[in-house]
């Protein structure tokens, strides 16, 4: 054979076969142990192999069979006879296959190689060398030879004394075999330690661990190369390229794993988002429970300090606690909308959560919680006036028990006493006389103790945390006054049968005890007035009690008139006792009261009418800058309350109409977004004229429909809304891109959306998005299999069967039905480079492939998957990828 030429001209004719170099002994012993060990290392693959090239290829079946295990195809079925004209067709067989790789073979026919020409087998050996081995070898745009001899430049570059310029010489010392390992394997040669000018110590290390360690077959021996001033080139070239194809075999498998290792990243980055999910969810769901009962307990207080309290840490939570937790909420809407897209878009399942963990028992349970929370204010509202009422009537109840108590003191011995029976005539008209004015002034007080008893009863009903007290207080007052009353009427009954005995009576002290009783009665309900605490929380009620009180004011020029006529008569008495010599202590012995009391009670509400004026009139100072508070208040809330609904009604159009791209609607809605929070500073500003009204205990506010509460349910629904529309957006985005979907199909879509959306909700019923499928071109006939067809639609738009369809999941469907999706090839090409000839891939495998803990984690998805009758620890290729992907497409 004087030389071959292919279609890929992979040899130059410089490097032509030359026959006569066969000749030289040490040449030839040196390919016919090369060549045969490189047969050897594929032949093994199929069970058998060579002992003597020349006489083992002579009747063409095992040269058959070493072309289809280094090509991976079948040849013709060989000849089994052993004639010669058997053998040659079995060449011939093997030759045309060579032929029909693109090499021209020439010189080289059957009949030399059945007749064992060393020569000739030589040479179509090292043609099948060069076309299987090292043709396709390619290294910066240069194949075969020159490919394999830059490959061993760039890889030996780094190292000292190692120079490889060509297959021969520059191999010699051995210090390039013993680079190639150390480059790529380092752990497997002490560099360090080699040197020079000892090739034999280098080459023998470097066989030796080519043969252990990388399945490389000991193709020449130390000497072969030292003992000859050349080494042969072609077995040189055929020894290099075994460690190239072994070397770039483990880069392959490198490229393998790290694909895997993208696909187990992918799957621990969505499960630890599932794992976030269940814990945030979790500690929301926690933290709602343990609120609710908090904010559903009504149990009254029996102070306005204590309840004062409980106003205060309701305002904490609103402030502080809860905010928190609907940023909480929305963010775990949007990792839950972010996550099932990230599984759309890799083709998992949709997440379920935990059961009671979904979306929908999370609002549930949050819309619980705010129904707790909308009466709790109200109820202590309530319970702060019932307790600012109690307070004044329980201080009402100790004044007048205070005074009744006092009037009563002694009042029972009185009437108990028998100084009728030694007394004389004007003795007893005078006891008679004082009689009558203690009825008077004890019917006088019969409207203080009925007042007494209703105040206790109202204490009752309001539910008094005293009332026992107060109710044994009431209880002995009304005893006593029954007994006072027997008492009264037993002396009463007394006297009238001692009055027939006794005729004289001093009508002017009658008189003036008759008239001074009443009228001293009067300055004492004046004074208890005037002295009265009061509480009104509007204009209207202080300007009622301003105008009573002037009415008040109006009748004491009637009440000095009679003030001055008992004086009168006081002033008559002393008269007569003086004209008639009358010897009487002086004092009257129908009545204790005195005209110095009367005056001095007289003086005393005189002066208490001008701080009852100063009273009402702070009071109304007071109610004028309450309606001022409320006009404040009632002006900032009828504008923010209108411009919150104008949001919500210009972010839901953006959300629906269509202007300009999905980006351009996500700078909109950021805008809106930006201009929304920079609407806070108001927000804040009606919180705090809000609790200047509640510090105020102003209760109601004609001026505005608007309540706070009102304000921030509608501020926080505001932004929530936006956020979760950015949301929305951001994920159409990642879509579109993810799917390499145009901006006209997204039109399309929306426009085809839009249409059935008749209520303009942003969603879909089942009716509605049959129809739009209908109109896209579906299928989806009235029959059974249509309804079946559409019923697997549904379960992919709506898996948590909410009963509606949202246009994320619409056009995430749309983008799935069109997507080609080659995961799975990309993953089965991986298994097969890691797997190799076996048809299953081992746990040392992906140990010895795969960083440590991705490893251990895909092993530990392995587990439930391995076969108990297979290799121990071996997975094949579907359970591995059921594994990775778990029941899906794969």
């Amino acid at each position: 054979m004087d030389h071959y030429d292919s279609q890929n001209n992979y040899m130059q004719p410089e490097e032509d076969w030359d026959r006569d170099l066969l000749l030289d002994p040490a040449w030839e012993k040196q390919q016919r142990k090369t060549f045969t060990a490189w047969c050897n290392s594929h032949l093994r693959k199929a069970g058998t192999q060579i002992e003597n090239i020349d006489e083992d290829f002579r009747d063409g079946l095992k040269l058959m069979l070493l072309l289809e295990v280094i090509s991976g195809e079948r040849l013709a079925k060989p000849e089994r006879g052993k004639m010669r004209v058997h053998k040659i067709s079995n060449v011939n067989k093997a030759l045309d296959f060579i032929a029909s790789k693109g090499v021209k073979l020439v010189s080289i026919g059957a009949e030399e190689i059945v007749d064992g020409n060393a020569k000739m087998t030589l040479g179509m050996i090292w043609t099948i060398i060069l076309r299987f081995a090292i043709q396709d070898i390619s290294v910066e745009e240069t194949s075969a030879k020159e490919g394999l001899l830059l490959w061993c430049q760039r890889k030996t570059a780094p190292y000292k004394n190692v120079n490889i310029q060509n297959f021969h010489i520059s191999w010699k010392d051995g210090l390039g075999f013993c680079a190639l390992i150390h480059r790529h394997r380092p752990e497997l040669i002490d560099y360090g330690k080699l040197r020079k000018d000892d090739p034999y110590t280098n080459l023998n290390t470097a066989f030796d661990v080519a043969e252990r360690f990388l399945d490389i077959p000991k193709m020449l021996d130390a000497e072969d190369i030292v003992g000859t001033a050349r080494p042969d080139e072609k077995a040189i070239m055929t020894y290099v390229s075994s460690f190239y194809h072994a070397f770039s075999g483990a880069q392959k498998a490198e490229t393998a794993a790290n694909r895997i290792c993208k696909v187990l990243a992918v799957n621990q980055e969505n499960e630890q988002l599932m794992e976030d999910y269940e814990k945030l969810a979790s500690d929301l769901l926690e933290w709602i429970r343990r609120t609710i009962p908090w904010l559903e307990n009504r149990a009254p207080e029996n102070t306005m300090q204590a309840m004062q309290q409980k106003l205060e840490d309701f305002r904490d939570y609103r402030r502080l606690h809860k905010p928190p937790k609907v940023q909480e909420k929305c963010q775990l809407e949007i990792n839950f909308n972010t996550l099932q897209t990230k599984l759309r878009l890799s083709n998992r399942p949709a997440f379920m959560p935990t059961e009671g963990k979904m979306v929908s028992d999370i609002n549930n349970a949050w819309g619980a919680l705010e129904q707790s929370e909308k009466g709790y204010e109200e109820w202590m509202l309530n319970e702060i006036r019932r307790l600012e009422r109690l307070d004044h009537l329980a201080e009402k109840f100790r004044q007048k028990a205070s005074i009744h108590e006092s009037w009563t003191d002694g009042k029972e011995t009185m009437l108990q006493k028998k100084d009728y029976e030694s007394a004389t005539l004007s003795e007893i008209k005078a006891s008679l006389k004082k009689h009558e004015a203690f009825e008077s002034d004890l019917a006088a007080h019969q409207d203080r103790v009925e007042q007494i008893a209703a105040i206790a009863q109202e204490l009752n009903e309001l539910d008094y945390y005293d009332s026992p007290s107060v109710n044994a207080r009431c209880q002995r007052i009304c005893d006593q006054w029954d007994n006072l009353g027997a008492l009264t009427q037993k002396r009463r009954e007394a006297l009238e049968r001692t009055e027939k005995l006794l005729e004289t009576i001093d009508q002017l002290y009658l008189e003036y005890a008759k008239r001074a009783a009443p009228f001293n009665n009067w300055m004492e309900g004046a004074m208890e007035d005037l002295q009265d605490t009061f509480i009104v929380h509007t204009i209207e009620e202080i300007q009622g009690l301003t105008t009573a009180h002037e009415q008040f004011k109006a009748t004491l020029p009637e009440a000095d008139k009679e003030r001055q006529a008992i004086l009168g008569i006081q002033n008559e008495i002393s008269k007569i006792m003086q004209t008639y010599h009358v010897n009487m202590s002086g004092s009257n012995p129908y009545t204790t009261i005195t005209p110095q009391e009367i005056n001095k009670k007289w003086d005393h509400v005189r002066q208490l009418v001008p701080r009852r004026d100063q009273a009402l009139t702070e009071e109304h100072a007071r109610q004028q800058q309450n309606e001022r508070l409320r006009k404040q208040f009632g002006a900032q809330a009828n504008v923010i309350g209108p411009w919150i609904q104008t949001k919500m009604q210009e972010i839901g159009r953006i959300a629906i109409e269509m202007h300009g791209t999905l980006e351009d609607q996500l700078n909109h809605l950021r805008q809106y977004e930006k201009s929304i929070v920079n609407y806070k500073p108001k927000i804040d500003q009606l919180e705090s004229d809000h609790q200047q009204i509640q510090e105020a205990l102003i209760f109601d506010n004609k001026h505005t429909n608007y309540t706070m509460e009102h304000i921030r349910v509608g501020w926080e629904q505001l932004l929530t809304t936006i956020a979760r529309t950015i949301n929305e957006v951001e994920n159409q985005i990642l879509t579109r891109d993810a799917k390499g979907i145009s901006q006209e199909q997204m039109n399309e879509f929306r426009n085809s959306f839009n249409h059935f959306d008749r209520d303009h909700s942003g969603r879909l019923g089942p009716e509605e998005f049959k129809a739009c499928l209908i109109s896209l071109g579906y299928d989806i006939g009235n029959d059974a299999q249509g309804e079946a067809e559409f019923a697997r639609i549904m379960g992919i738009v709506d898996p948590n069967r909410l009963g509606f369809v949202t246009f994320q999941a619409f056009i995430d469907f749309m983008s799935r039905e069109a997507a080609d999706t080659d995961t799975a090839d990309q993953v089965m090409a991986s298994f097969k480079i890691l797997a190799g000839d076996k048809n299953y891939i081992t746990a040392d495998e992906l140990r010895r492939e795969l960083p440590p803990d991705q490893a251990e984690y895909c092993i530990a998805r392995m587990a439930p998957y391995m076969a108990p009758d297979a290799v121990p620890g071996a997975l094949d290729y579907m359970s591995f990828s059921t594994a990775l992907y778990g029941e899906s497409d794969l």
